[in-house]
């Protein structure tokens, strides 16, 4: 429902142009917005012209007239004084009202729209009349982006996502929780993924330059129908969750690059025990502190390769052997093999992931 602040603007600046006083009202006889205190009209004069058949009126120096919202009374404009040129302005601001009101109207219904058909609540013969209704295209590639920041969602956030993407260009910009800003971005015929990670990039730049905040972006893949955005919702939530688990240093997040993350998420707590359990035995080993973690997932990152791994860790070839077989000895795994390094990797990822089911617990 439009706010009675933007009726006031609305007045005001039409005061400010025409010299001519002006006053809505409800239909119970309370001011909406006003750019003068009268006193001549009673509400009951007032409440006796809404409730009558005309839709202007002179009452005592005063033009008098309604404002509908699709057919339906919804206002009393008041025009102080009563010449023609007054009846005139009058006229320009009830449409102008009217305008307004049905703009910020449908700007609710498309955002109320749009959440509902994030959360799966339409039926399919809704999303299609209703997307008709406001003016949504339907056959358009779209993907949908999840922006978290480390602090609860705010207005400031909100409106600079905003002044990036435009409704004009089919983009649309909504929430369903405190922490959340979603965006639903529309793609032309020849963008694809990597424009989703230049957009998804853009983004975390812009707001840690801009609103100091740090941000998480994850993102779904892209649907060619309206119907499908809400499971690339549901992907980008599911990418921003396996993210926090897995990838905790990325700050883009693609469900299409989850990988194995994204079947170990959806094992079971006790499979996973089992796992850890058949590897390790009693000897699960505990937090690993940082030099060895370093160590571990830089060797992964040069493919199991000694001397390139030790030349980027600027240690001695030796000494990365020594920890290497460190680490043998108190997990029973040498990671110089691939079996083993597989294996490895992926105990970590599923220890990872009970923590963090532990973690919710408290």
């Amino acid at each position: 429902m439009i706010s009675g602040q933007v009726i006031q603007n609305s007045i005001e600046e039409l005061k400010a142009i025409t010299k001519v006083d002006l006053c809505v009202m409800d239909l119970e006889g309370v001011n909406v917005a006003t750019t003068f205190v009268q006193q001549e009209l009673s509400t009951e004069l007032i409440l006796g012209f809404a409730n009558s058949p005309a839709d202007s009126q002179v009452i005592t120096g005063h033009h008098l007239l309604k404002i509908y919202d699709e057919g339906d009374l919804t206002y009393v404009l008041i025009a102080k004084g009563q010449t023609d040129d007054v009846y005139m302005i009058a006229r320009i601001a009830v449409s102008q009202i009217q305008n307004l009101v049905v703009a910020y109207k449908e700007r609710f219904d498309r955002n109320n729209f749009i959440q509902n058909l994030l959360l799966d609540n339409l039926l399919l013969v809704d999303i299609y009349n209703r997307a008709k209704k406001l003016h949504i295209e339907v056959e358009v590639p779209r993907a949908v982006f999840l922006i978290e920041a480390k602090m609860d969602r705010d207005t400031g956030a909100m409106e600079m996502i905003k002044s990036l993407f435009s409704n004009q260009g089919g983009d649309y910009i909504t929430a369903v929780d405190e922490k959340n800003i979603i965006l639903i971005k529309a793609l032309a015929a020849d963008e694809g993924y990597e424009t989703l990670q230049s957009t998804a990039e853009m983004i975390v730049d812009m707001m840690n330059t801009e609103a100091m905040l740090n941000v998480k972006v994850a993102y779904g893949t892209i649907v060619d129908e309206l119907k499908e955005v809400s499971k690339s919702y549901k992907e980008a939530k599911l990418a921003l969750d396996v993210g926090k688990i897995f990838y905790a240093e990325r700050k883009v997040v693609a469900y299409s690059t989850l990988g194995i993350g994204r079947l170990i998420y959806q094992l079971p707590i006790n499979l996973c025990k089992i796992f850890i359990q058949e590897i390790f035995g009693e000897n699960i080993p505990e937090e690993l502190d940082e030099e060895t973690l370093n160590t571990v997932n830089k060797f992964f990152e040069n493919n199991l390769n000694v001397s390139e791994t030790s030349r980027q860790l600027f240690v001695h070839r030796n000494t990365l052997v020594y920890r290497i077989e460190k680490l043998q000895k108190a997990t029973g795994l040498d990671i110089r093999t691939f079996d083993d390094a597989l294996t490895f990797k992926i105990a970590l990822m599923v220890v990872n992931y009970m923590r963090y089911l532990e973690s919710l617990e408290y």
